[in-house]
């Protein structure tokens, strides 16, 4: 990670809450094949290019289910669990999807299509092991490195970032490191969705220095929408191979939540800084990731080979390598399945160390399950989260609090109290 002084970003007045509802919607009808000719271009005139005119979006979390009812489906990321491109009937709510072998990825997998399901009440056969808990700091030690801070996915909202970083006592009124020795940790994913992206990489990039001065440090993990930010940047309308035909990075940018101010802002200091984060890091028995997924392995059997490989993947500055990073960082839900999931988790501890892995990137009300149901009480709602999510058999922490419906940023110390 780059550390350095920088200005504050501009832009960061009141922020205005985008309309992220229609994020959640449930499809009405089977969508059309994703299989898209190059050239296509999303519905209605003027669209971005490079997706089909009913192509799905990646950040639109859909409800796409199995004709045949079963389990939540299993690990390995989420390339292997949603039947994209293959056979399978688009259900009602509530109605579970079927189990896709964990040996191949779906021959239609593309990140541009909604991943993140819509599941209804009782689908994860019961609340099993998982844990909702209310967050309570410990005491921060009186000697050694000081207390280790984790924070969830961003996207864009910069006063709810501000907010709970004041909360925990990591800044002061004027957003200045007010927390000495202390250590923070982002989880990735701090721009698209909301409104001041680039605000937020400039905090982040400020604070990492103010914070090394005190004798702390405030570093960061690469997200898949920083993949995404990179690509669309560097990448443009360029056509990339994905598993549905051809699609482009900025298509799948605009589709996902990108903001224009954000492009428009967006200068080389803050792509060398994304470029250059990493994408795991061991702390304290705490293996830290962005993504609830298997892929880290696909780059190595050591954290520093997993960062140097994909730093390296990076320099190459092709479209297709840095689109299949994206791609494998979109996959999802690796650790849900209550058979599978503790085994996932196992995998990844076993090879790069630690006792629990600590993510983001997939929202906590999912995990719970019971988001989407239009009948739903909304008890498990993004309102109802109230700290981090604790599951499979104890080894996984979920960190994204849904921020971007209506949910809660997370900003948590490590290690828990459960």
């Amino acid at each position: 990670m780059v550390e350095g002084s920088m200005t504050q970003g501009a832009g960061q007045g009141p922020a205005v809450r985008t309309d992220t509802e229609r994020d959640f919607r449930l499809p009405v009808a089977e969508p059309a094949s994703h299989t898209v000719p190059q050239g296509a271009t999303t519905a209605g005139s003027g669209g971005p290019t490079g997706l089909g005119a009913d192509a799905p979006v990646y950040g639109e979390y859909p409800a796409y289910y199995d004709a045949v009812p079963a389990p939540v489906p299993a690990q390995h990321g989420y390339g292997h669990e949603a039947p994209y491109g293959a056979a399978g009937t688009l259900a009602g709510p509530g109605r579970p999807m079927g189990h896709v072998s964990e040996d191949s990825d779906p021959e239609g997998y593309t990140p541009t299509q909604r991943d993140l399901p819509v599941i209804g009440r009782g689908a994860l056969g019961g609340p099993g092991d998982t844990v909702q808990i209310q967050y309570v700091p410990q005491e921060s030690p009186g000697d050694g490195p000081g207390p280790l801070y984790v924070v969830g996915d961003v996207h864009g909202y910069i006063d709810e970032l501000v907010a709970e970083l004041q909360f925990q006592g990591l800044i002061d009124a004027d957003r200045n490191w007010s927390a000495g020795n202390a250590r923070l940790w982002f989880l990735g994913d701090f721009t698209d969705r909301g409104p001041d992206g680039i605000g937020v990489i400039d905090l982040v990039m400020r604070l990492s220095a103010e914070a090394a001065a005190a004798g702390g440090y405030c570093k960061a993990l690469m997200g898949n929408h920083e993949l995404l930010l990179i690509g669309a940047k560097r990448f443009g309308d360029t056509p990339v191979v994905s598993g549905a035909g051809t699609a482009t990075f900025q298509a799948a940018w605009l589709l996902n939540g990108g903001q224009r101010t954000d492009m428009d802002r967006l200068q080389d200091v803050h792509l060398q800084w994304m470029s250059r984060l990493d994408a795991a890091v061991l702390v304290e028995d705490h293996l830290l990731l962005h993504s609830d997924t298997t892929a880290y392995l696909d780059y190595g059997d050591s954290v520093e080979d997993v960062n140097d490989t994909i730093h390296e993947l990076l320099n190459r500055n092709d479209a297709d390598i840095t689109w299949d990073l994206f791609r494998k960082f979109t996959k999802r839900f690796a650790f849900r399945d209550e058979e599978t999931g503790p085994q996932a988790v196992r995998e990844l501890i076993g090879t790069y160390g630690g006792s629990r892995v600590v993510h983001g990137h997939s929202p906590i009300p999912y995990l719970l399950g019971e988001v989407g149901t239009e009948d739903g009480d909304g008890a498990h709602g993004p309102e109802a989260v109230v700290g981090p999510h604790v599951y499979a058999e104890g080894l996984a922490i979920a960190m994204d609090g849904g921020v971007t419906m209506a949910g809660k940023l997370l900003v948590v110390q490590l290690p828990l109290n459960d």
